[in-house]
């Protein structure tokens, strides 16, 4: 893999969750719709794959963390409304 594809992969992660903080921020999301979590579970692996070329062990934590959290939020949006 050519050596700036990890950070361009870890730089779309990074933007997609800034987007969902946004959305959030001006009202356009809420933190319970599906869309939130699935914004930063998918910018919280694509931010872990950027991390698997250049090793950072907190932001590993960090990240691995937000995207145990957020799927959480995914599992409950799907419990809530089966």
């Amino acid at each position: 893999m050519p050596t700036f594809l990890p950070d361009l992969i870890g730089i779309f992660g990074v933007i997609v969750i800034i987007l969902a903080y946004v959305l959030l921020q001006l009202e356009k999301i809420d933190a319970k719709d599906l869309i939130f979590s699935i914004l930063n579970t998918l910018g919280a692996f694509l931010i872990i794959v950027s991390l698997l070329y250049d090793w950072n062990l907190a932001s590993f934590i960090m990240e691995l963390t937000w995207m145990i959290v957020s799927l959480y939020g995914i599992w409950k949006y799907y419990k809530h409304t089966a």
